[in-house]
């Protein structure tokens, strides 16, 4: 038997001396292909003893004030044998009276991973104030700047992707359409710059995520030395048509608060923008916002909440106080907008709040702006344009596309973030371990490994023109992968969907003449060619310089011509030679080399082919089998060994489908993987 002690924030609890703790274990499971999966353990009891109770702040007493809560996971660690064994999490699920005193606390282990869905909730992209230091204008000259800057060196472009108007070439001087590129002096046509919208690299969104939520991921994914995760960006598209607020009313965000934190009203300001209050909701006593200035122009003042307006002031001019005591702000953070047709100057702008932790306590605190200027210009604001989206399903669906995983190494903070592949690559450097002698030999089973016949793979929106036309024409979604090992077998079909849409561009031929040109071009409409919202859009977008050149319009009434820009692309580089990873699925025919003189086919390197292929050809393989085992591991394994980790058993080596241990006794049921 070994003795299991367990510690919450740091404190060493009592446990009861014949509870069973037990543990299950799998990064990729072949039975459940899409998802990623951590430690976690079955609830479990613990004594209501002087020290839990402590440390519980005695929960079956809702008078205490700032008792324990636990709507919240704490930092937990469990030691076998005085050894540390996995660092994570425990959520307390209740407490046990009897004859109506405390009795046994109920808990939950989870693994360390768990804290990054805790931590993200439900907030959204537009959640990331941090982003607004890349906030652009949105006029003519400066999206045309950024129609040419460089992806490379620039985290925020403009793509030729339009909202509405289709994009077409003809050179003859007879086609005068409002979307024809080809330039004519005299001859007002081509991309205006209302119908295109920026995009930032994804990259940014990533680092964004860190700085709010004080996470940390690896680089041996997101880093900028990895061209196919690098080099996405993501289509700054909030709703169908024009960019919001295009033709209303300007607005800018508050931009000047110094950050910092209070631990006495539990408020913070981060990024000088956002509002975090993580007290108790009916605590706060005063939540005021304070605007001051000695101009008559009028403005408003907005309030918004996780990406949505919780409060407009409407209309007003001077000084004005706003009482927002009533509204929950949450903990996603609180962000202000003013609101103006006119320049104004504002002597104050200040936060004032109020907390009352307890009948005996009140604090109050104050964030405060002297001089801010708001200038009458139309800002366009990266967390306003951001397409509607949860953080967690962003990454989720970041590691759908690369089928990633994701954990936390021992006596480590961050979130390693790996390839399948390359997880399995490096195992530990006590790996493999031979396990014969610590088999329990009176049962075991082999069973089919695969219980799928058939597992398709695709970005689930592809209803966009020339994707939907591409499946109406073949038979088949753009870019979608269908595996089945050549065979037909039994079982059930296991689909893995991103959250993105996937476009099928547009490589431009001139009608007058049938000349393939050096522009390619998005389509983001529907089927009918209306305007579309869609999910968010990720793609590469690749600068032309000196190419065809085309026609910018600044206004229905006014045009430059230019010869380098950027388009966008399912592809990392335009020829294969330079590279041959994209963004689809299925190796499809890339749309900038179909047009080529010799048409280039290399474009092997699909999500499935890269990212995907070893791990599910090794499932259908007809010699997989799932090998389920009993085995008493001793702690120089329990405590040392990997998920990426192998086994030796009767001479063969496996990977670890998942494991399950009972940390009292020691014994371990496996689900073990030919390693093929």
């Amino acid at each position: 038997m070994q003795k299991i002690q367990l510690y919450i924030e740091g404190q060493r609890v009592d446990m009861f001396k014949d509870e069973s703790v037990t543990i299950t274990q799998s990064i990729k499971n072949v039975k459940e292909i899409g998802k990623v999966f951590t430690d976690f353990s079955r609830t479990f009891s613990l004594p209501a003893s002087k020290t839990n109770n402590k440390i519980f702040k005695h929960y079956y007493n809702f008078d205490i004030d700032n008792g324990f809560d636990a709507r919240i996971k704490k930092a937990s660690n469990i030691e076998l044998n005085d050894l540390s064994f996995r660092d994570g999490l425990i959520k307390l699920e209740g407490v046990d009276l009897k004859d109506n005193k405390p009795h046994t606390y109920n808990i939950t282990f989870f693994g360390s991973t768990v804290t990054l869905k805790d931590t993200l909730g439900d907030d959204k992209l537009s959640t990331l104030s941090s982003l607004v230091s890349l906030n652009k204008t949105y006029d003519a000259p400066t999206v045309k700047d950024a129609l040419q800057d460089d992806p490379s060196t620039n985290d925020i472009i403009v793509p030729l992707i339009t909202h509405t108007q289709r994009l077409t070439y003809d050179s003859s001087t007879n086609d005068q359409s409002a979307g024809n590129l080809a330039y004519h002096s005299g001859h007002i046509k081509g991309v205006l710059y209302t119908d295109l919208k920026y995009a930032i690299r994804l990259h940014s969104i990533i680092e964004a995520i860190e700085s709010k939520y004080s996470i940390s991921f690896s680089n041996d994914f997101f880093v900028n030395t990895n061209a196919p995760y690098y080099g996405l960006f993501m289509w700054l598209h909030r709703k169908k048509g024009e960019v919001e607020n295009l033709s209303g009313v300007n607005q800018a965000i508050v931009n000047s608060f110094p950050n910092g934190s209070d631990a006495n009203t539990l408020s913070s300001i981060s990024n000088q923008t956002t509002l975090t209050l993580t007290g108790t909701e009916n605590k706060y006593f005063s939540k005021q916002l304070v605007t001051e200035t000695s101009s008559s122009n009028i403005y408003s003042v907005s309030v918004q909440n996780n990406g949505v307006e919780v409060y407009n002031t409407g209309n007003v001019t001077g000084n004005i106080t706003i009482d927002l005591t009533g509204i929950n702000f949450g903990t996603s953070g609180t962000v202000v907008y003013i609101e103006s047709s006119s320049t104004i100057t504002f002597g104050k702008i200040e936060w004032q709040i109020g907390y009352r932790p307890s009948a005996s306590q009140l604090y109050n605190k104050s964030y405060t702006i002297l001089n801010f200027g708001y200038i009458n210009i139309f800002t366009f604001d990266i967390t306003q344009q951001i397409p509607d989206m949860k953080v967690i399903d962003l990454l989720s669906g970041l590691f759908k596309t690369f089928n990633l995983v994701a954990y936390v190494e021992k006596n480590e903070t961050q979130i390693t973030v790996k390839t399948l592949d390359e997880f399995y690559a490096n195992p530990s450097a006590s790996s493999p371990h031979n396990i014969d002698k610590y088999i329990d030999v009176e049962k075991s089973k082999v069973n089919s490994a695969l219980p799928y016949r058939k597992i398709n793979l695709q970005h689930e929106d592809t209803k966009t023109f020339l994707a939907a036309t591409h499946e109406q024409q073949f038979g088949k979604a753009w870019g979608k992968s269908e595996y089945n090992g050549g065979e037909k077998l039994d079982g059930s079909i296991y689909d893995i969907k991103t959250p993105f849409a996937q476009m099928k561009y547009e490589r431009l031929i001139d009608s007058n003449g049938g000349a393939v040109k050096g522009v390619q071009v998005g389509y983001f409409v529907d089927d009918n060619q209306e305007s579309y919202y869609g999910k968010p859009l990720i793609f590469y977008p690749i600068r032309r310089a000196s190419s065809t050149q085309i026609s910018f319009l600044n206004s229905v009434t006014d045009q430059d011509p230019i010869i380098t820009y950027n388009i966008p692309s399912n592809s990392v580089a335009l020829a294969s030679s330079t590279s041959a990873y994209n963004m689809n699925f299925n190796a499809e025919q890339n749309e900038w080399g179909a047009l080529n003189s010799t048409p280039d086919n290399g474009f092997i390197n699909s999500l499935f082919e890269s990212y995907y292929k070893n791990f599910i050809i090794s499932s259908f393989n007809p010699s997989n089998r799932i090998t389920k085992v009993s085995a008493y591991l001793p702690l120089k394994i329990l405590l040392n060994y990997t998920l990426a980790d192998r086994f030796i058993l009767n001479g063969h080596s496996y990977k670890i489908n998942s494991i399950t241990t009972n940390l009292e006794t020691g014994k371990s049921e496996l689900e073990l993987l030919n390693d093929l």
